[in-house]
């Protein structure tokens, strides 16, 4: 494959005009994640309040998913991308110009930010469309690649906040927002050919196949390990550590980092040895990780082992990704939508869990240790689907499994 056949073949202003679409709003969706701390301290939050605060808009993008991929395929992807953005950029513009004076009006701009989280059901099958299967990956990739937006978040966000007041962020947050919505109108197209409709019960039918809920599972793991960590990692830091919210920050994005730059690296090396047994390696290394960190208290020392769990967190993503086109391949628009949604109730799960046992305990241990155990769960669950996948339909694949 050449680059110049993204060109040729396809629609590239619409591919990149995707991308911008979705670093942005995955920027957006996690904001409340590198304000916790300066938004926390200005309405005197508890922990636990802290952690439901960044976790919302984890589980608002994960329902507003399955709402968005229903009205590509009967409004278009654009003219939903359009809607999507205009809601997002309304709460980012009340949040900035009425500021938030509670922890309600906090929640209510966490339901808000939901809308930018559920572009990966418009942005990448709007970019996907366009080309051939042959291209299909790394289309996927580069659209997909927009997930690096929350590095972003980690590195400015604390230091507008500190310069300006967390509030001005919002505000700020408008100009990249209103540059990406004049691309997407004037250089995104639709894609030709008839769409084949999605509709609710096709998500039940899927629901009734068990391995549909093993993918959830392991992706409620996966994903929902890297953004839950991703969401809380400033949190962390400054609480566990002193440190100020700008350094803080550096720290969560040099572990997000690695977690968005490894999900290729992990997809590429389940194609290598199969998907399975490169989960199997991954889940393992984030457990042991996450076990080490509740026994570790040492800023160096955490920061070498959130570095090692994401990076295993995001490989294990690439790899959940790799499986899943060859179990459901005529079915992967709607399965994306599933195990997407999966991955969401993971985040939220792990970002009010560290948050509630940091407020119930003083520490966030418990909540490492829990996740720990999902991770366990996982193996478990490898080790009971691995020779029923591996006779039936992975048989049948190109790949290995």
């Amino acid at each position: 494959m050449k680059l110049s056949d993204l060109k040729s073949s396809g629609h590239w202003p619409t591919l990149l005009t995707a991308f911008l679409y979705f670093d942005f709003s995955f920027m957006a969706w996690t904001v409340l994640g590198p304000l916790g701390a300066q938004i926390g301290e200005s309405l005197h939050l508890d922990a636990g309040q802290k952690g439901f605060m960044v976790a919302l808009p984890i589980l608002s993008g994960a329902v507003l998913r399955f709402v968005l991929g229903l009205l590509v395929d009967r409004m278009g992807a654009k003219k939903t991308g359009i809607a999507a953005q205009l809601i997002v950029m309304l709460g980012l513009g009340a949040a900035w110009l009425i500021g938030l004076h509670s922890f309600a009006m906090v929640l209510v701009l966490g339901l808000i930010l939901g809308f930018a989280g559920a572009s990966f059901a418009v942005a990448l099958p709007q970019a996907g469309r366009w080309y051939p299967p042959r291209l299909q990956g790394v289309v996927m990739g580069l659209a997909g690649a927009g997930n690096v937006g929350v590095v972003l978040d980690s590195l400015i966000a604390p230091r507008l906040a500190s310069a300006y007041g967390f509030q001005s962020v919002f505000g700020f947050a408008l100009i990249p927002a209103v540059v990406v919505f004049v691309l997407y109108i004037v250089l995104s197209k639709e894609a030709p050919g008839e769409v084949k409709v999605k509709k609710v019960r096709d998500y039940i039918n899927l629901l009734k196949e068990k391995d549909a809920h093993w993918f959830c599972f392991y992706y409620t793991v996966s994903f929902g390990g890297f953004v839950g960590l991703a969401s809380y990692y400033v949190l962390y830091f400054k609480s566990e550590f002193a440190l100020a919210p700008v350094a803080a920050g550096d720290k969560a994005a040099l572990c997000t980092l690695a977690g968005a730059l490894a999900r290729p690296i992990g997809g590429a090396i389940a194609d290598r040895i199969g998907g399975i047994r490169s989960l199997s390696t991954f889940y393992t290394v984030a457990a042991v990780g996450l076990v080490a960190t509740a026994f570790t208290h040492n800023l160096y020392g955490n920061l070498v082992l959130f570095l090692c769990i994401s990076a295993a967190l995001g490989m294990a993503n690439g790899s959940v990704f790799q499986l899943l086109p060859q179990r459901f391949g005529k079915d992967i628009g709607v399965m994306t939508g599933l195990v997407g949604c999966g991955g969401g109730v993971g985040g939220f799960y792990l970002a009010t869990s560290l948050g509630y046992a940091k407020s119930a305990t003083g520490s966030c241990n418990i909540g490492f240790l829990a996740f720990a155990g999902l991770c366990v769960l996982a193996l478990v669950g490898l080790s009971l689907v691995k020779t029923r996948w591996r006779t039936t339909w992975g048989a049948l694949s190109e790949a290995r499994i």
